[in-house]
């Protein structure tokens, strides 16, 4: 078990690491660059192409991984635990699927690359995600929610990874952010495959780690101030990857017995999710595109309340573990009032958010006026 953590993490991270550090030099010099503007909160132009860094970080390491399980065929060395003996015939049937969500996720960062080069309209991206998002979806990849109809789990399979994919670059505004945020997410879920109550997903649990072994690298460049930034095409990656083996995990399963674990996604997922609809509520409601960028997202909001911006990106990552370790204790109860209890607590942080997103306050001002206030009242 630690050996398999450690190698997910290790050779990704190192993988996403150097990668980034080549493309600081390689971005510049095709022209890969983000520079400031209005809607923007960094002040210097910034190499982008981190995302093709995040890519490799994956995919390398699972192509390794893939050989390896090949050249043992059916016959594993008996040094292996042998929980894992046991898996390896089962890992390399599923591989084809990973490969398949692979390079589903390598188009989607190939149009986020392009994108970032040469901005695409909003409707030309939401195509090429749902016609992506489809192409998986009617490969075998979708989710049942206990609806015998496999349209039904298929439109909610679509709707899932196409949110999620913009989840993640709607949460790519400050440094640090979109990243620590898929770094959290990936090692939750992996943590729920690997603890599967009778039936650990080895292979989808070792996934969900090396993800977050190449976000970990990467972040190394990324966090504050940052070096260079992940770009649509990262993004766009990480979400569809993230979506699709969400599902593939398949959270519940009959050795549960429990329906309500179908939930944790959706609590490990909170933040994201109350960012994407509350930014698109936003602009809805002051009668614009819900795909136009600004300042309105979950931690330009917390900035305005006098964060500072690292400030704001940590209490994202903070409330994005507390929803998420809330969802993890979807595994230990048993009964659905202890899930709506758990699912209550989530729904009450997420409220106090948006309560303490209400009170701006300009405290510099309010400061001031206190000090000038106490002057005047203290005798000469």
């Amino acid at each position: 078990m630690v050996f398999l953590v450690l190698g997910c993490l290790v050779s990704a991270f190192w993988v996403s690491f150097l990668a980034t550090g080549v493309m600081r030099i390689v971005a510049p010099r095709l022209g890969l660059i983000d520079r400031p503007s209005s809607r923007k909160v960094h002040l210097v132009a910034t190499p982008l192409g981190g995302g093709v860094a995040i890519w490799a970080g994956v995919v390398v390491p699972f192509l390794v991984v893939y050989l390896v399980l090949s050249y043992w065929g059916k016959s594993p060395p008996m040094w292996l635990p042998s929980e894992l003996r046991e898996q390896i015939e089962g890992a390399i049937y599923r591989t084809s699927e990973l490969w398949g969500i692979l390079g589903a996720a390598t188009v989607l960062a190939i149009i986020g690359l392009v994108d970032d080069f040469y901005p695409l309209s909003w409707r030309a991206r939401l195509v090429i995600q749902f016609a992506v998002s489809a192409g998986v979806v009617f490969s075998g990849v979708r989710a049942t929610i206990f609806v015998e109809n496999p349209w039904v789990g298929g439109a909610f399979s679509i709707c899932w990874f196409v949110v999620l994919v913009n989840s993640f670059n709607f949460l790519d505004n400050m440094d640090g952010l979109s990243a620590g945020v898929a770094l959290i997410v990936s090692l939750l879920f992996g943590l729920m495959m690997f603890t599967k109550p009778g039936d650990p997903r080895w292979l989808v649990g070792g996934f969900f780690l090396v993800v977050a072994g190449s976000v970990l690298g990467f972040l190394c460049h990324n966090w504050s101030p940052a070096r260079i930034f992940m770009g649509d095409s990262g993004s766009y990656f990480l979400g569809f990857a993230i979506a699709s083996m969400t599902v593939l995990g398949t959270f519940y399963t009959p050795l549960d017995q429990n329906r309500h674990v179908i939930l944790a996604p959706f609590c490990v997922m909170a933040v994201p999710l109350y960012d994407i609809c509350s930014v698109v509520l936003i602009r809805l409601w002051e009668g614009r595109s819900p795909f136009q960028p600004d300042k309105k997202h979950f931690s330009h909001r917390l900035v305005a309340l006098g964060l500072t911006k690292v400030q704001a990106v940590l209490t994202v990552h903070l409330t994005t573990l507390i929803t998420g370790l809330l969802g993890l204790t979807l595994y230990a109860v048993t009964t659905w009032s202890a899930a709506v209890v758990v699912l209550v607590c989530v729904g009450c942080i997420l409220l106090l958010i948006a309560v303490l997103e209400s009170a701006k306050r300009d405290w510099s001002s309010s400061w001031e006026a206190a000090f000038h206030s106490f002057v005047r009242s203290t005798p000469s």
